[in-house]
């Protein structure tokens, strides 16, 4: 499991994204660069990085379950996930 502050960092970045995102398009289409440069750095939705749901771990990630392989593994032998079954041929 990732450190818990980097968890935390995380949702505050996430949470910064959200809040400027609208000011950040609305200066974008302006032009307006040198605005832009005095937002937060970390209000910039690229610092943002996908992490898993239930450890915090950032590789691995799924998107489409939103956790990271290991997770998304135990899931899916303990059936927690629907329509989804182990194959075997």
């Amino acid at each position: 499991m990732a450190k818990l502050s980097v968890i935390a960092r995380e949702a505050k970045r996430q949470k910064l994204v959200a809040t400027h995102a609208a000011k950040r398009q609305a200066l974008k289409e302006a032009g307006d660069y040198q605005a832009l440069d005095k937002l937060p750095r970390n209000a910039s939705p690229v610092r943002l990085k996908n992490r898993c749901k239930l450890t915090g771990r950032p590789r691995g990630y799924m998107r489409k379950f939103g956790v990271c392989r290991n997770v998304f593994r135990e899931m899916a032998s303990a059936g927690k996930i629907p329509g989804l079954t182990k194959s075997s041929w």
